[in-house]
């Protein structure tokens, strides 16, 4: 068994599939629209295999994505080294992203920085 995608819901869809493709290489499908209902989704897909669907639809509730909640929280990318980990990370903050966390190793083991994306979204990014 395996996770098939992830899915959110953004405000801008066109800045978020901007944010993967930048900085974590997604690729994308042509935006799926239902006239019906006006909702519209992207898939970005990795170099991995995996997927993560950003939708759009009218009228959603926006709230505060507050970092200790419960529900989903981040999502994580591996980046396979952590020199890699570092320049995604320095990219990030020079381009104004807030990072709340690292670089640094985890009590686990892990290397990883996490950051503020787009529209409020935790990221975490490790090696």
């Amino acid at each position: 068994m395996r996770i098939e995608h992830i899915a959110m819901y953004v405000n801008d869809l066109e800045a978020t599939k901007s944010f993967f493709v930048k900085y974590f290489n997604a690729t994308s499908n042509e935006m799926y629209h239902n006239k019906t209902t006006d909702f519209r989704s992207y898939f970005l897909s990795f170099e991995d295999g995996a997927r993560l669907e950003i939708m759009n639809k009218p009228l959603m509730e926006d709230v505060d994505k507050t970092l200790s909640r419960t529900g989903y929280v981040h999502i994580a990318f591996s980046l396979g080294s952590k020199q890699a980990v570092d320049e995604l990370t320095d990219r990030l903050i020079k381009d104004g992203y807030e990072v709340i966390s690292g670089p640094r190793t985890t009590g686990d083991g892990y290397y990883e920085s996490c950051i503020i994306g787009i529209e409020g979204n935790q990221i975490e990014i490790t090696c």
